[in-house]
């Protein structure tokens, strides 16, 4: 009998690819938090489906913060080409709160000629780090989660019932 946990990697590299996709995509990074959790729950799923013993919820914490570090890499990466994109879309939502205020903050003169909106390197170096962290808690409660709501179900066992042969 084989009492091996399975892998963590491939599962947690699965989830992690979905919820570091959907997360670094503006527009539909709003459900980010829920992104991540989600990649979690997949991840637990994946490691449950290859299972051949009993998983706890410490198994789906751990492939959870791996999920959670994988999506902060994927995030990071789909965010790089998309910066210009999310800027552009930050212009256009100040623009449309201007048009419907009377006084702007002193600050937002300058986000509207675009300093301050462009990325820096040292900014999203941040971002990413902080990412690492947040995105690795909530793959941890997904993957606790997945867990609960993936693992087999197995009959318990008959107490106090003795099978007698009949002759």
């Amino acid at each position: 009998m084989n009492n091996q946990r399975p892998g963590m990697f491939m599962p947690a590299l699965i989830g992690g690819a979905i919820a570091g996709i959907l997360t670094g995509i503006p527009l539909v990074n709003c459900f980010c938090c829920l992104w991540i959790v989600g990649g979690g729950a997949i991840a637990a799923y994946f490691l449950i489906k290859d299972s051949t013993v009993e998983l706890k919820a410490g198994d789906g914490a751990i492939v959870g913060i791996f999920t959670g570090m994988v999506a902060a890499v994927a995030a990071f990466l789909i965010s790089i080409p998309l910066a210009p994109l999310d800027s552009a879309i930050a212009r256009s939502m100040m623009d449309w709160a201007a048009e419907y205020t009377d006084q702007m903050p002193e600050f937002w003169e300058s986000l509207m000629q675009g300093e301050g909106l462009e990325s820096s390197f040292p900014f999203m170096a941040l971002e990413f780090f902080i990412n690492i962290v947040v995105f690795s808690a909530l793959g941890a409660l997904g993957g606790i989660i997945g867990i609960s709501l993936f693992k087999k179900k197995t009959a318990p066992p008959a107490q106090g019932v003795i099978d007698v042969p009949k002759d």
